[in-house]
């Protein structure tokens, strides 16, 4: 990545710690403009809690945020949202029994604009139906045909990608994708491989936190090798080896005897 172009999402020395555990050592982080960054790492490593820092679930006991290069204070998951930072997680956080649609808008929901919403706060369906079916659409997604069905009845890739449809309409900034593709068999885990890169052709940058290598490295632009609490190194993936990045996550390999991305 080039030197001359600013990290939309950046933060410096980032710490956290638990009684005696150091969960985030003096961590740093970068994320460019409409890019994909994958977040790598063994299990304890730190990148968990680094991402909830960076997403307002955790708050840092020290170090510094910056979005678009202005300092960002995050209390809560809320103020990341509204700062247009929107994170998809592992258990997906959808309501299985209500709609698509009103799983699309769910804690956003539109008001109509007449009397009925202003005094009886009646919800705007017809409008919400349609910004959803609009967003399902552009991320193609056109195997969901009814809109109103339960999200019960979608099947596992297609819950992800209402999950991934949600988060997309609604970042402004960066989209935060953790284990997308962990529970999903080979055929829906490749429908949600191209969603994320029909996002990121929109022009939204993408942070993918992953097990899964061989996914890591068909569509990341740069990886981030998280170790020990802190950032290793930054790697360009056509320039590593799967099993270098693994040797890297587990120490078995030192980053100076490679070229990090820069």
């Amino acid at each position: 990545m080039s030197t001359t172009v600013e990290p939309i999402l950046s933060a410096r020395n980032l710490t956290k710690r638990y009684g005696r555990v150091v969960a985030i050592d003096n961590a740093d982080f970068d994320l460019y403009p409409g890019e994909i960054l994958a977040v790598i790492g063994d299990n304890g490593a730190g990148k968990s809690t680094m991402i909830k820092a960076l997403t307002g679930a955790v708050q840092p006991d020290g170090g510094d945020i910056r979005l678009d290069g202005k300092p960002l204070h995050l209390s809560n998951p809320q103020e990341a949202r509204d700062a247009g930072i929107e994170t998809v997680y592992q258990q997906l956080a959808l309501s299985p029994a209500l709609s698509i649609a009103d799983n699309m808008f769910l804690g956003r929901e539109l008001r109509r604009k007449d009397m009925l919403g202003k005094v009886l706060r009646m919800l705007d369906k017809r409008t919400m139906r349609g910004i959803a079916r609009e967003k399902l659409n552009e991320l193609g997604l056109m195997t969901i045909q009814n809109i109103d069905q339960a999200v019960e009845t979608l099947s596992g890739g297609q819950r992800q990608g209402v999950a991934v449809a949600r988060a997309a309409a609604f970042g402004s900034r960066v989209l935060m994708l953790d284990e997308p593709t962990a529970a999903l068999g080979v055929k829906e885990s490749r429908k949600v491989l191209d969603l994320i890169l029909n996002v990121r052709a929109r022009g939204l940058p993408i942070v993918l936190i992953s097990h899964n290598m061989p996914h890591v490295f068909e569509i990341a632009d740069r990886i981030h090798i998280h170790r020990l609490g802190r950032r290793l190194c930054v790697v360009d993936p056509k320039s590593i080896s799967m099993s270098d990045a693994v040797a890297l996550m587990t120490g078995a390999m030192d980053p100076g005897s490679l070229r990090a991305a820069a």
